[in-house]
């Protein structure tokens, strides 16, 4: 009998606790909300130009909402046109820490959307408008007030590619996706970098990555890269280096006249490397070191010319002032960087082996020298050849 009636009491609480809190939800659901009656940051009419760090970003921060249950208010940021009535935003970003904070950190790459949703252009300024609505279950309210930002959007692309590939009739790797010729990007993210022929009169396209479902994008003919299908025609054929820089959606294109192996002794290139293919310059000669008072000097670098007479220099990447003895091909001892042009900075030293090679120790033997632009450092190897 006791079994029975604690049942029945646990029953009847249980009944009670269901239905308190279906209430509780029903009410919740009914619960008026407050407009938000002051805006604080960003200010009426601020002007931001963005920028492609993926770091920066613009505060935005209001009164708080309050709610009839004493609970808190969710919050969501709306946007749009100079001229909209917010009857439909072009964009919504939730409040911080899931919309409950009433503050929320933009980034410049989400305000360059909401700027582009705008119908404002790439580098190009415009005004949007901005206000906050608060909400409780399904009711909502838009502040009292609203406010302009002035953006200038970002040149380049909101969305930057992790990896970039040429690929076309005028590439080296030919209308075949699967061997599209990659880029680096050796120093900025964003920022590609490749060294390789195209063929005059073709046309080629920029995707990135070599599969069929890759993205798209083209240079058009004022040197913007474009998203899309389009191809780029190759006014001059020849070797060139390419910058591509998608944070700025701009391209910078030196064709290369030469490339050459500079003895620091003598202050001069002594032999030619031509390209090879795939980034790889390559060339091969007897060295034969400077005999000075104090030794042998067997110091070098390396020289590029462009096609416009201007030159640039190559040294070393990791400073040394030893020859690299026993380190391997891949050791980053022959990594190579832009450096000064000047006859010393940042040289390399042969070894001993490569003195004179062909009249010493390897008869018949010449010194093999190949610059690699490729991978995330460019290189160089050394290497005995009959």
């Amino acid at each position: 009998m006791m079994k029975l009636r604690f049942f029945y009491v646990f029953a009847m609480c249980m009944t009670v606790l269901f239905s308190t809190s279906c209430t509780k939800d029903m009410e919740y659901k009914d619960v008026q909300v407050s407009p938000v009656t002051q805006l604080y940051e960003p200010t009426d009419g601020q002007t931001v130009t963005l920028v492609a760090s993926s770091t920066a970003s613009l505060f935005f921060e209001w009164a708080a909402a309050k709610a009839e249950d004493s609970g808190s208010p969710l919050y969501e940021v709306v946007f749009d046109k100079e001229d909209g009535n917010f009857t439909n935003p072009i964009y919504r970003v939730v409040a911080d820490n899931n919309g409950v904070r009433n503050y929320a950190t933009i980034t410049h790459k989400v305000l360059d959307k909401i700027g582009k949703a705008a119908g404002i252009n790439g580098g190009e300024t415009g005004t949007v408008k901005w206000t906050v609505v608060a909400s409780r279950g399904l009711n909502s309210a838009m502040a009292t007030e609203a406010r302009t930002l002035t953006i200038t959007c970002l040149k380049g692309f909101t969305e930057l590619p992790n990896q970039v590939y040429l690929t076309g009739e005028a590439t080296e790797g030919g209308t075949d996706i699967a061997q599209a010729v990659p880029c680096s990007m050796p120093n900025e993210l964003g920022v590609f970098e490749v060294f390789t022929k195209l063929e005059e009169g073709k046309s080629y396209r920029l995707v990135d990555n070599n599969s069929a479902d890759a993205k798209s994008y083209y240079i058009n003919e004022s040197g913007v890269i474009i998203e899309g299908q389009g191809e780029t025609t190759v006014n001059k054929g020849g070797v060139y280096r390419i910058v591509l820089d998608f944070t700025t959606a701009s391209v910078k294109m030196t064709e290369i006249q030469s490339m050459g192996f500079f003895f620091c002794p003598s202050n001069e290139v002594t032999f030619e490397l031509p390209y090879k293919g795939n980034g790889v310059f390559e060339g091969e000669d007897l060295i034969e070191f400077k005999q000075e008072s104090w030794g042998r000097d067997q110091r070098y670098k390396f020289l590029m010319t462009y096609a416009d007479g201007t030159t640039q220099m190559w040294g070393t990447k990791n400073t040394t002032d030893s020859a690299p003895g026993e380190a391997t091909a891949d050791d980053p001892y022959f990594y190579i960087a832009e450096t000064p042009n000047n006859q010393w900075d940042q040289k390399w030293k042969l070894n001993n082996e490569f003195d004179g090679a062909a009249d010493g120790a390897n008869p018949g033997a010449v010194t093999r020298i190949s610059v690699i632009f490729s991978g995330d450092n460019y290189t160089h190897h050394v290497e005995l050849v009959k």
